[in-house]
């Protein structure tokens, strides 16, 4: 997070400007770091101490990177796009990023089909008992894997008749 922000504010900023905000990242990192000793710490943000300081400290040791690039490619200006290491660290973030829409995109469809599922405990009786134990052994399954591939071809006809078409169960 640190180095995509300073990524991006540093962008067409000068050495002299950059400067400034190395010495600025090093203010507020001491700041942070002393006020999280002294155990009072009063900011502006909801934010967890330990992690205010630690963006700080992140910015700090960025923005000193950018200083460090800057001084011996010699440039006037940082681009972001002629900084391969801070390029790649960018590319790497989006990539991490988009792992984790995925996911979570993956666990949102998943949760929604969970909502349609149904769990139920089935009591048969013996004489259906036994078939379904017999049509599950020849196929190698567990009875209620059976019964669960019997629910999933029930047809439901306009009159509400409920039937199952002839089906071999398998796995």
């Amino acid at each position: 997070m640190a180095r995509d922000q300073v990524r991006r504010q540093a962008n067409n900023l000068g050495v002299a400007a950059v400067a400034d905000k190395v010495a600025e990242a090093a203010l507020r990192e001491r700041e942070t770091a002393e006020q999280l000793r002294q155990g009072g710490f009063s900011s502006g943000f909801d934010m967890d101490p330990e992690r205010l300081a630690g963006i700080w400290a992140a910015k700090h040791a960025e923005w000193r990177r950018v200083r460090g690039l800057m001084a011996q490619a010699g440039w006037g200006v940082y681009e972001p796009e002629q900084d391969n290491q801070g390029s790649q660290w960018a590319r790497e973030r989006a990539e991490r990023r988009d792992g984790a829409l995925a996911a979570r995109a993956v666990f949102e469809a998943r949760r929604r089909e969970e909502a349609d599922e149904l769990r139920a405990e089935l009591w048969v009786s013996a004489a259906p008992g036994r078939l379904i134990r017999a049509a599950a052994d020849r196929a190698g399954l567990m009875p209620a894997e059976v019964l669960a591939q019997l629910a999933e071809r029930v047809v439901v006809s306009a009159d509400g008749t409920v039937s199952v078409p002839s089906f071999t169960p398998s796995r």
